[in-house]
């Protein structure tokens, strides 16, 4: 199954976030970049919306950014809707 990529910008519109928070959450290393394409940074659409909706519902059950960023890092389930 190819992967389904997509471009910062086409992110920013899916998830419903700047272009600033979608480098933020990349640069804490949420975002994986799967490749590149000239100066675009693309991701697999998939992988990002299920990260983003865990990191949403943990937000809501009080946990800071960085305590996420923590239990991702430690090998957090996250459950990915196809």
């Amino acid at each position: 199954m190819p992967e389904d990529l997509v471009t910062t910008i086409q992110l920013a519109r899916i998830l419903k976030l700047s272009l600033a928070s979608v480098n933020y959450y990349t640069n804490l290393g949420f975002f994986k970049i799967k490749s590149r394409k000239g100066n675009h940074r693309l991701y697999d659409r998939r992988e990002v919306v299920a990260v983003f909706e865990t990191i949403q519902r943990l937000r809501r059950e009080g946990y800071p950014l960085r305590l996420i960023q923590k239990k991702l890092e430690k090998g957090y389930d996250i459950q990915y809707r196809l």
